[in-house]
Protein backbone atom coordinates (compact mmCIF):
# COMPACT_ATOMS: atom_id res chain seq x y z
CA UNK A 1 0.00 0.00 0.00
CA UNK A 2 1.46 3.32 -1.05
CA UNK A 3 1.26 6.60 0.85
CA UNK A 4 -1.47 8.01 -1.42
CA UNK A 5 -3.76 5.05 -0.79
CA UNK A 6 -3.08 5.25 2.95
CA UNK A 7 -4.03 8.95 2.94
CA UNK A 8 -7.23 8.26 0.99
CA UNK A 9 -8.25 5.56 3.47
CA UNK A 10 -7.42 7.85 6.37
CA UNK A 11 -9.52 10.57 4.75
CA UNK A 12 -12.48 8.23 4.37
CA UNK A 13 -12.19 7.11 8.00
CA UNK A 14 -11.96 10.71 9.24
CA UNK A 15 -14.96 11.80 7.14
CA UNK A 16 -17.00 8.82 8.31
CA UNK A 17 -16.18 9.50 11.98
CA UNK A 18 -17.05 13.19 11.74
CA UNK A 19 -20.28 12.45 9.83
CA UNK A 20 -21.20 9.81 12.42
CA UNK A 21 -20.54 12.29 15.23
CA UNK A 22 -22.87 14.81 13.57
CA UNK A 23 -25.58 12.22 13.05
CA UNK A 24 -25.21 11.04 16.64
CA UNK A 25 -25.59 14.58 17.96
CA UNK A 26 -28.75 15.12 15.89
CA UNK A 27 -30.27 11.75 16.88
CA UNK A 28 -29.44 12.34 20.54
CA UNK A 29 -30.98 15.81 20.43
CA UNK A 30 -34.12 14.56 18.70
CA UNK A 31 -34.45 11.72 21.21
CA UNK A 32 -33.91 14.06 24.15
CA UNK A 33 -36.49 16.52 22.78
CA UNK A 34 -39.03 13.74 22.19
CA UNK A 35 -38.63 12.42 25.74
CA UNK A 36 -38.89 15.93 27.22
CA UNK A 37 -41.94 16.67 25.05
CA UNK A 38 -43.71 13.56 26.28
CA UNK A 39 -42.69 14.17 29.90
CA UNK A 40 -43.40 17.90 30.00
CA UNK A 41 -45.42 18.91 26.95
CA UNK A 42 -48.21 16.40 27.33
CA UNK A 43 -48.75 17.17 31.02
CA UNK A 44 -48.59 20.95 30.71
CA UNK A 45 -49.38 22.51 27.38
CA UNK A 46 -48.22 25.90 26.34
CA UNK A 47 -45.35 27.79 24.82
CA UNK A 48 -43.64 28.23 28.18
CA UNK A 49 -43.15 24.46 28.41
CA UNK A 50 -42.29 23.82 24.77
CA UNK A 51 -39.91 26.73 24.22
CA UNK A 52 -37.00 25.35 26.30
CA UNK A 53 -37.39 22.00 24.54
CA UNK A 54 -37.26 23.70 21.13
CA UNK A 55 -34.24 25.75 22.18
CA UNK A 56 -32.32 22.67 23.23
CA UNK A 57 -33.28 20.80 20.06
CA UNK A 58 -32.14 23.80 18.01
CA UNK A 59 -28.75 23.72 19.75
CA UNK A 60 -28.36 20.01 18.99
CA UNK A 61 -29.31 20.59 15.35
CA UNK A 62 -26.85 23.46 15.02
CA UNK A 63 -24.01 21.39 16.46
CA UNK A 64 -24.89 18.40 14.30
CA UNK A 65 -24.92 20.57 11.18
CA UNK A 66 -21.50 21.93 12.11
CA UNK A 67 -20.13 18.38 12.26
CA UNK A 68 -21.70 17.56 8.89
CA UNK A 69 -20.15 20.66 7.33
CA UNK A 70 -16.78 19.71 8.82
CA UNK A 71 -17.07 16.27 7.19
CA UNK A 72 -17.82 17.89 3.82
CA UNK A 73 -14.82 20.17 4.18
CA UNK A 74 -12.60 17.19 5.04
CA UNK A 75 -13.91 15.23 2.06
CA UNK A 76 -13.13 18.09 -0.30
CA UNK A 77 -9.77 18.98 1.28
CA UNK A 78 -8.19 15.66 0.34
CA UNK A 79 -9.50 15.30 -3.19
CA UNK A 80 -10.57 18.66 -4.56
CA UNK A 81 -12.10 18.77 -8.00
CA UNK A 82 -14.12 21.65 -9.39
CA UNK A 83 -17.31 19.58 -9.07
CA UNK A 84 -16.58 18.74 -5.42
CA UNK A 85 -15.70 22.34 -4.60
CA UNK A 86 -18.93 23.55 -6.22
CA UNK A 87 -20.92 20.98 -4.25
CA UNK A 88 -19.16 21.97 -1.04
CA UNK A 89 -19.95 25.62 -1.69
CA UNK A 90 -23.63 24.82 -2.22
CA UNK A 91 -23.83 22.56 0.84
CA UNK A 92 -21.91 25.07 2.95
CA UNK A 93 -24.24 27.88 1.88
CA UNK A 94 -27.33 25.84 2.70
CA UNK A 95 -25.99 24.66 6.06
CA UNK A 96 -24.73 28.12 6.95
CA UNK A 97 -28.18 29.55 6.19
CA UNK A 98 -29.81 26.83 8.30
CA UNK A 99 -27.43 27.55 11.17
CA UNK A 100 -28.04 31.28 10.88
CA UNK A 101 -31.81 30.91 11.06
CA UNK A 102 -31.60 28.32 13.86
CA UNK A 103 -29.35 30.60 15.91
CA UNK A 104 -31.59 33.59 15.25
CA UNK A 105 -34.64 31.63 16.36
CA UNK A 106 -32.82 30.35 19.45
CA UNK A 107 -31.82 33.90 20.40
CA UNK A 108 -35.34 35.17 19.84
CA UNK A 109 -36.85 32.34 21.90
CA UNK A 110 -34.33 32.93 24.71
CA UNK A 111 -35.34 36.59 24.84
CA UNK A 112 -39.01 35.63 25.00
CA UNK A 113 -38.38 33.12 27.78
CA UNK A 114 -36.34 35.73 29.69
CA UNK A 115 -39.12 38.30 29.34
CA UNK A 116 -41.78 35.82 30.43
CA UNK A 117 -39.86 34.63 33.50
CA UNK A 118 -41.14 36.19 36.71
CA UNK A 119 -38.70 38.39 38.55
CA UNK A 120 -37.31 36.86 41.70
CA UNK A 121 -36.83 38.80 44.86
CA UNK A 122 -34.33 37.76 47.48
Amino acid sequence: MDLGELLRQGDRVAVTLVEAAGALVIVEGAGWAAVRFVAEGVRRRGAAVLTPIRLSLGRFLTLGLEFQLAADILRTAFSPSFDQIARLAAVAAIRTALNYFLRREITQEQRQVGEAAPERTT
